[in-house]
């Protein structure tokens, strides 16, 4: 039976990684995600779990990573400073194949940048986190009941794939107070995904020497299977290699197993990459995400009572992209199309580069003040 609550963003995503199995939060406050820190430490304990404040970002990312070579599912929460600060140890976690749920509440930048405003400046952030080849999952939540259920999802992608997941809120969902319906705790533990173990002969265990496009298999550690974790490129068993093949290898499948994985199966697990709405018979498409996409829906109906026809796609899955779908959205509405998005157009480069024009509208702001619906209306009157 579903559950309703009244909560705000960062407070549900916090629920949601101790419902998803999470038992240590490492990090360091920040605004406008420190809510997500304090929740953890308050329920954590609760459920046996492990929080622990330390003394910078840097620090939190690595007892997290730590926490996860342990087999302990863990996650961490920041905004854009922060995600700067822990690149380096985001790169090791996808070099190393650790899972990580990284919650980034975002807010205005560069820099210190605007604090306490809403922003969606770091979506270009979340593809590249980190130097290097890799291959990035993001989630962005668009309502307080996604805050919990895609932060869920977010975790189950974690130890699937064995990387580190970012899970995008904005300063607006994540301090939004309201009514969010949840799903039942039993059906949540239900649909939990755990990450691989080897159970074989010690003596044969060699984590990385998996399929092209699989993720590794890394028991915990401390169990009594011998292995090396290095920030290094790495050969079967972990130990530091230069070997030009065996590191060609390791790229590939680090970007294919999940860039590769999700064209083939046109995305990466069973539940949905994107909502539709009254896209059936619509003229004119808007394409919000996060928090927008609140002021999206509203602006599609308002349209809809004067006589336009427009439908909204919204992205919950940013990268990798639902490109497939956003191609056909492309070959539909040609330059009905308005994509509307708080930074200078981070994803609407996702869209020119998928249905290769750059006729459509945009609709930006970087102010740290949000776009309202009757913006989003008066721009789509001018395309009609």
């Amino acid at each position: 039976m579903a559950r309703e609550v009244i909560s705000t963003g960062n407070e549900l995503a916090a629920r949601a990684a101790v419902d998803a199995g999470a038992r240590f939060f490492g990090g360091y406050p920040i605004t406008p995600s420190s809510e997500v820190m304090h929740e953890a430490s308050d329920l954590l304990p609760k459920v046996g779990g492990k929080f622990i404040q330390m003394e910078d970002e840097i620090g939190g990312i690595s007892v997290a990573l730590g926490a996860s070579m342990s087999g302990v599912k863990s996650f961490t929460a920041t905004s854009g400073p922060g995600i700067s600060l822990k690149a380096e140890q985001i790169g090791l976690g996808f070099i190393a194949e650790i899972p990580l749920v990284i919650v980034n509440v975002m807010r205005g930048g560069p820099s210190t940048g605007l604090p306490t405003r809403v922003s969606q400046a770091d979506i270009g952030q979340a593809k590249y986190p980190t130097h290097g080849d890799f291959a990035s999952i993001t989630l962005c939540a668009g309502s307080l009941t996604e805050c919990y259920t895609q932060t869920v999802r977010a975790f189950n992608l974690a130890e699937k794939y064995m990387t580190p997941v970012f899970m995008l809120l904005d300063e607006t969902i994540g301090h939004m107070h309201g009514k969010a319906v949840l799903p039942d705790l039993e059906e949540v533990e239900a649909n939990i995904v755990n990450r691989k173990r080897f159970d074989g002969d010690p003596k044969d265990y060699r984590p990385y020497d998996v399929p092209m496009d699989t993720p590794a298999v890394l028991n915990p550690m401390f169990e009594g299977y011998r292995y090396h974790i290095t920030g290094l490129h790495h050969g079967p068993t972990g130990f530091p290699t230069e070997d030009a093949e065996q590191c060609e290898f390791n790229i590939e499948r680090l970007v294919g197993k999940i860039n590769r994985v999700a064209e083939q199966n046109d995305g990466l697990d069973d539940l949905p990459d994107y909502e539709e709405v009254l896209m059936d018979d619509a003229e004119v498409c808007i394409i919000a995400y996060g928090s927008i996409a609140l002021g999206a829906f509203e602006a599609v109906h308002k349209l809809r009572a004067e006589g336009i026809k427009a439908g909204l796609f919204r992205p919950i899955m940013l990268w990798p992209s639902p490109a497939k779908k956003i191609k056909e959205i492309g070959e539909r509405f040609g330059d009905k199309i308005m994509v509307t998005e708080l930074n200078m157009g981070q994803y609407s480069e996702e869209i020119e580069r998928i249905i290769k024009r750059n006729d459509f509208t945009r609709l930006l702001k970087a102010n740290g003040r949000p776009i309202a619906p009757a913006e989003m209306v008066a721009k789509v009157k001018e395309m009609m």
